[in-house]
């Protein structure tokens, strides 16, 4: 059993004096009272590898004892000052739930105690004026030793202010504001495990990657700059999406489609017989994800239409069926899903791609400005684009142009991702260009995501037909699917002749 909750904190250096060196922080905003809650006793063993592949990504696993939440903590970085905590109950060992939630960074390897930290606490509480808690602010006593035999020791004093759930993030900014007039700074060292580390002599076993030996301002670092920044969320996201959570899958899934599409416009800067296995691989991991995604979409398309439908239109036991279709769906995909993380073949992916950023297979173009050549590639992708849009329009209605159509959707991701990656280095013309390509990708979207509500809502009638079931509802719904989809192909050419405008690319080609 797991819980998690986000949490929103600040730490700073300790007021000199302790307890009675901070301001009366009572008038502070929101802050209508402060009263003291004790002290506490805390006691906690911080789980890496050896390598220190969890601290290396900001990411903490502890087992802690002391306190109102005493077990396994694990906690992933989020935007800004906010994290978000797994907890499990105590037990001897790193929990499995846990285990598999930092698999995409350890890759499997053993997770061992690496600092011990111990913390008297003095806690004092910032409420409203309905005696509601918005804040605790906990003066720490810190005491950390390095696990293995012979290691450092370190001691430190530390103040922390953490949000209340629901509080904005803003009265962080109206308690610091007080706190910097006492003369109170932020910390130096962003937690407690990373101040352990550093000061008991542990952190120099941290895994530092090589210099990619690229030039600052080419075209080889606009392109390493993204993958790296799309390799950083492929991973990030994994616990996200082994806990389900809302849109994490649709996430993870473009990543890889960002990486695959970057690794193919771009082959004149990096060698394709390196690139091209790793881009197989994600086109692998993009579809154990689609399928999950698929069933998503049209969850929650079917549902939508069929709550816009009025009761008298509803016939026979629609919602029943449309659950049960649900259910079967979802612990297929979700199978599905978690067979394909917890795979050797996934952990070898994530290692293809850290070593693919770490020592990147350069071409000569490379080191290059990036004008010519990024501006070459993105005016390939859009060629691509203009002759699937020529191909599918040119065909007749009915499956051969929506196959057509749906070709040329993912050949406008393919122009819109490759302006994403040209964006830093050439602005704003390849931004526009981007924009006009995502507006036709997205039209196609909603025309492909039609067709394939169609053809559900078909094998639902069929189904709810053969059960005896009235299929009236099922076969209105899929009506309306089949005028949306008519709809957007009328837009389509207006829409196409906006990102076509020879005046997009006219600064690109020269």
């Amino acid at each position: 059993m797991t819980q998690s909750k986000r949490e929103t904190e600040r730490k700073y250096e300790p007021a000199s004096g302790g307890v009675a060196g901070l301001p009366d922080l009572s008038g502070v905003g929101p802050v209508a009272s402060v009263t003291t809650a004790g002290a506490e006793e805390l006691d906690a063993v911080y789980h890496d590898t050896v390598d220190l592949r969890l601290a290396g990504s900001s990411v903490t696993l502890r087992r802690r004892t002391g306190g109102p939440d005493a077990g396994w903590h694990l906690k992933l970085p989020l935007a800004g000052d906010t994290r978000e905590e797994v907890w499990a109950p105590l037990s001897d060992h790193v929990p499995g739930a846990l285990r598999e939630l930092v698999l995409s960074r350890t890759r499997g390897a053993e997770l061992r105690p690496v600092v011990r930290v111990r913390t008297t606490r003095t806690v004092r509480r910032l409420c409203d004026a309905d005696g509601r808690v918005l804040a605790e602010l906990s003066l720490d006593e810190v005491r950390a030793d390095a696990a293995a035999c012979g290691g450092g020791r370190a001691e430190w004093g530390e103040l922390e202010v953490e949000l209340a759930d629901g509080v904005h993030a803003g009265l962080l900014d109206v308690v610091e504001k007080k706190l910097r007039k006492k003369g109170i700074a932020r910390a130096d060292s962003p937690s407690k495990l990373a101040r352990a580390l550093r000061d008991t002599g542990v952190g120099g076993a941290a895994v530092r990657l090589p210099d990619a030996g690229v030039v600052a301002g080419s075209c080889g670092a606009y392109v390493l700059a993204y993958l790296r920044a799309q390799v950083g969320t492929l991973v990030a996201l994994d616990p996200a999406v082994r806990r389900e959570l809302p849109d994490a899958v649709h996430r993870m899934r473009v990543a890889c489609r960002r990486l695959r599409a970057c690794l193919r416009s771009y082959r004149s800067v990096l060698e394709r017989r390196v690139t091209d296995p790793v881009r197989a691989e994600l086109r692998w991991l993009a579809g154990e994800l689609g399928a999950a995604r698929d069933q998503e979409v049209l969850r929650e398309r079917v549902g939508a239409a069929l709550d816009g439908l009025p009761d008298d239109l509803v016939l026979g036991p629609v919602a029943a069926r449309l659950r049960a279709w649900e259910v079967s769906g979802e612990v297929d995909v979700r199978s599905r899903t978690r067979e394909a993380l917890g795979s050797e073949r996934y952990l070898r992916l994530l290692d293809a791609l850290d070593e693919l950023v770490a020592r990147p297979p350069l071409r000569a173009k490379a080191s290059g400005k990036p004008a010519q050549t990024m501006a070459r590639a993105v005016l390939k992708e859009y060629g691509r684009l203009a002759g699937r849009m020529q191909e599918a329009l040119a065909l007749p209605a009915g499956r051969s142009r929506e196959a057509g159509l749906h070709e040329a959707r993912k050949a406008a991701k393919k122009l819109r991702y490759a302006a994403e990656v040209a964006r830093p280095a050439l602005g704003k013309p390849v931004a526009r260009l981007g924009r006009r390509a995502k507006a036709v990708q997205r039209l196609l979207g909603e025309h492909q995501d039609a067709v394939v509500a169609q053809d559900a809502l078909r094998a639902l009638a069929v189904a709810a037909h053969g059960a005896g079931e009235s299929a009236f509802t099922w076969g209105l719904l899929h009506g309306l699917e089949r005028a949306g989809a008519q709809a957007r192909r009328q837009e389509l050419p207006e829409v196409w002749r906006a990102a076509s405008d020879p005046a997009l690319r006219a600064p690109l080609e020269h």
